[in-house]
């Protein structure tokens, strides 16, 4: 009997991961999916999105961020407005789609709460 209490208790215990981590996914795609839908130049039409998985980085300094803001990114409107870099790690998302027959990926850094973009590239 304690076996399939146990069994059961683990089942539920990686259910309740899954479904934890498929929230922050898809609360990071979303936030993304504004920024992008915000600040890409006027007139330009990309298709095919697709993300991969969230991730954490602690490799992302001030001067970094400060680089990524400056350079911006092609077809990006230049002079965005961005979130204010926290210490510590950041979570990053890659995005990847389809503009004119090319396949063009940025990468997204993301604040604790996946609600504001930091930087790109």
């Amino acid at each position: 009997m304690h076996t399939r209490a146990y069994i059961i208790n683990i089942t539920l215990c990686l259910g309740g991961l899954l479904f934890a981590s498929c929230g922050k996914q898809y609360t990071a795609e979303q936030t993304v999916k504004d920024f992008v839908a915000e600040n890409m130049q006027d007139g330009v039409e990309t298709s095919g999105v697709d993300f991969a998985d969230l991730g954490t980085t602690r490799h992302i300094n001030d001067t970094l961020v400060a680089k990524m803001r400056k350079n911006g990114a092609p077809l990006f409107k230049s002079g965005i407005q961005y979130a204010q870099a926290p210490a510590g790690d950041l979570f990053y998302l890659r995005m990847r789609y389809l503009y004119q027959g090319d396949t063009l990926q940025n990468t997204f850094y993301l604040d604790s709460t996946l609600t504001q973009v930091v930087a790109f590239k």
